[in-house]
């Protein structure tokens, strides 16, 4: 995979710890990109590092059960999402504005003790993420694409369809994933899905469960 000027194609092409960023409620896949607003000291100070090195950040979500660690922090689910650092900019009141693109998924190994105020884990990436040409042939592209404007409907939302149209399966799948405005758990099932046909599945089922509730919702209010 080609992520600005760097090629990542095996495990050596990552190294071995990358400082990690908890946040719950964000998705990161392959081939896609956040805009993140880094205004925390210690996470201004993780992408100083990160830009003088390898420029790669691991988004995670803090576990879901709610779990801390006797320091207080939140432990950490065990999969991610490798990010590079494609864009910053300085905002001029203490903040960066930087952009992600999505690498590769990853698996924590073994969080690091560490003296940065940011934390760092051992990891494994997804090697398999890496594969261009996954183009997603097994998505059933017409039940997503109804799922979504379905969705949509209901919300009165618009969407760009040109856009949408001209996406191939696999960043189409990634796409609607991370934009979907769903929860931590399942932003995660969305994330560990093992494939993209299995994500789009996913995708669909959980947008599927979304509208019926929206549905019943809408049927107690008029009664």
């Amino acid at each position: 995979m080609q992520v600005g000027n760097a090629r990542y194609r095996l495990a050596k092409d990552f190294p071995p710890t990358i400082p990690v960023f908890p946040l719950a409620g964000a998705l990161l896949l392959p081939g896609g990109r956040m805009p993140l607003n880094i205004f925390e000291p210690r996470y201004l100070q993780m992408i100083d590092q990160a830009m003088a090195g390898a420029r790669l950040i691991g988004m995670i979500q803090p576990s879901l059960d709610g779990a801390l660690r006797d320091d207080g922090e939140p432990e950490l689910c065990n999969v991610g999402c490798i990010g590079r650092i494609i864009s910053l900019a300085e905002s001029g009141d203490g903040r960066y504005l930087i952009s992600l693109q999505g690498v590769c998924r990853f698996r924590v190994t073994q969080e690091q003790t560490v003296k940065t105020p940011f934390r760092q884990s051992r990891i494994a990436p997804f090697l398999a993420d890496l594969a261009e040409d996954q183009a997603g042939a097994d998505v059933d592209r017409p039940a997503l694409l109804k799922a979504f404007r379905a969705y949509l409907q209901a919300n009165e939302l618009e969407a760009d369809w040109e856009s949408v149209s001209r996406a191939e399966n696999g960043m189409l799948v990634n796409a609607l994933s991370m934009m979907a405005p769903y929860g931590p758990a399942e932003k995660q099932a969305l994330l560990e899905a093992p494939d993209l046909k299995t994500r789009a599945e996913t995708l669909i089922a959980i947008t599927e469960m979304a509208l019926a509730r929206e549905g019943d919702e809408f049927g107690s209010s008029i009664q």
